[in-house]
């Protein structure tokens, strides 16, 4: 028994991991022969396209919404397409939360990487250098910048967040056409990866702002079974955002990107104690 469940669980890691690749590869081929056509050189490869980022964005449909409605028209450099990869995000954020976050966005994976390279350098440090009483505050920054990028991209009608956003930075940086203040930001966000799990989603992130509101009414939810939970807190340790879910019956909260790395399925040891369900409730029968 013990074997099956291991081996499921090790199924459950690496699924998310491929994910994570594959989304990562597409957006970097995608903006490396867009980058190429820029330049005049044709690049053909099956099933990619010379799109800019801009239109792979879901945050694009966000920010040009306003625009839109009042005038029918979208934002400088956003395309139909941003609008249809909203759809889909929303959708998938009503099932699942945000999923997108924790298994597509290739910023985000690229941070986890970077901070499986913090783990082993600052071993139990890693990801507690900001002391909570004050980290609590932090992570209501990013509903300020989504704010603010809606209002001024709105007023405007050009795309301020462009010239300071590090995701667009990382996968354009070799153009020579980035913002000196992207690239900034990037590195930035690149250092504080090797001290702090996803610093940018964390604090600074305007999409995961939206996206993890909808943590709060999604129908498929991730809960705990206190009268299996053996308090280990194991489900507190692998939570790359610092969620405290072992307090939690119901894991809702708007910073949790839905990695399942908490959950039975992977790290928590005992089965059926947090699991990703629809149910209106666990049933609290004791595991003996």
């Amino acid at each position: 028994m013990k074997k099956s469940t291991t081996k499921k669980n090790e199924v459950n890691k690496y699924f998310r991991l491929f994910s994570q690749i594959l989304f990562f590869t597409i957006i970097l081929i995608t903006a490396i022969i867009h980058s190429l056509a820029e330049k005049g050189m044709e690049v053909k490869v099956p099933f990619f396209s010379n799109a800019s980022l801009h239109s792979l964005c879901p945050f694009g449909g966000v920010v040009s919404v306003y625009k839109l409605i009042t005038e029918g028209t979208f934002v400088q450099k956003i395309h139909e397409s941003s609008f249809v990869l909203l759809a889909i995000v929303i959708v998938l954020s009503i099932l699942f939360g945000s999923v997108f976050c924790g298994f597509v966005c290739p910023f985000g994976s690229v941070q986890e990487w970077i901070g499986k390279l913090g783990k082993i350098i600052f071993k139990k440090r890693f990801n507690k250098f900001i002391p909570s009483k004050y980290d609590k505050y932090f992570r209501y920054f990013r509903y300020v910048v989504l704010l603010w990028v809606v209002y001024i991209t709105a007023k405007t009608g050009t795309l301020v967040f462009a010239n300071i956003d590090p995701y667009h930075a990382l996968f354009t940086f070799w153009t020579g056409e980035v913002a000196i203040q992207a690239l900034i930001f990037l590195i930035v966000v690149i250092i504080l990866s090797f001290i702090i799990e996803r610093p940018f989603c964390k604090y600074f992130c305007p999409l995961g702002a939206f996206v993890g509101l909808f943590n709060l009414i999604r129908i498929f939810k991730i809960k705990r079974n206190p009268s299996y939970c053996i308090s280990c807190k194991k489900c507190n340790s692998v939570c790359p955002m610092n969620i405290d879910v072992h307090s939690k019956e119901v894991i809702n909260d708007p910073q949790c990107v839905t990695c399942l790395q908490c959950s039975s399925e992977i790290s928590c040891p005992v089965e059926n104690t947090i699991v990703f369900e629809t149910r209106r409730g666990i049933k609290n029968e004791n595991k003996y």
